[in-house]
């Protein structure tokens, strides 16, 4: 047997290893350097998933009233609608915010009255009479939304109601469950009830 042939096989080569550790060290640095992003992109996601909520039951539905206002149309869940009556005598607030029309006298009751064209800063589209007022009340809260016209009261499959479109994603988003295929507007009744800042004055809480 061939000694110097035996080291020579048996011989580490340092300059391998070492090349191997900074490779290694390198990767580590570039990996501890992704996971910031990582755990943010991870913690985004969870938080848009949270948002959107559990998907509905298979048939799930709710009972809407539909409404017109100019040429598009609304929908909100009919537990939160307390009446749907004529507007009469609206009083304007000067000084208040523009989506704040005024405020009308119910029964003895100063409530407010909203334009959700200008609430959501959507752009004007066709003539619109604002002549009915939708009383919304959640036992807390009550004020009224404005519309040209009642459609009427139907059964909104759940499953139909996709994410806002892009271009209300970031007006208002919060206040809306989605909009339905047909372009229709969904409300969420809950989240605009619950929000003091939208109503002023007297005309919401009891």
């Amino acid at each position: 047997m061939n000694p110097e042939r035996t080291v020579a096989r048996g011989a580490i080569d340092w300059a391998d290893v070492r090349r191997r550790m900074d490779e290694s060290a390198r990767e580590f640095d570039a990996q501890a350097a992704r996971a910031p992003e990582r755990r943010r992109a991870i913690l985004e996601a969870r938080a848009r998933a949270l948002a959107l909520g559990p998907p509905p039951e298979p048939g799930a539905a709710i009972d809407v009233l539909e409404f017109v206002l100019a040429d598009e149309r609304y929908a909100i869940g009919t537990e939160w609608v307390r009446e749907v009556r004529p507007l009469r005598e609206l009083t304007r607030l000067p000084g208040a915010p523009a989506f704040v029309l005024g405020i009308v006298h119910l029964r003895g009751e100063v409530v407010s009255m909203l334009d959700l064209k200008k609430f959501f800063d959507l752009p004007d589209k066709g003539i619109t009479d604002l002549d009915k007022v939708i009383l919304l009340d959640d036992g807390a809260m009550r004020f009224g939304i404005l519309a040209d016209r009642i459609a009427g009261v139907r059964r909104l499959p759940l499953d139909d109601v996709q994410p806002p479109l892009a271009t209300l994603v970031d007006i208002r988003a919060q206040y809306l469950l989605g909009v339905t295929r047909r372009r229709e507007i969904v409300l969420d009744g809950r989240k605009l009830l619950g929000d003091p800042s939208i109503v002023v004055g007297d005309g919401g809480g009891r």
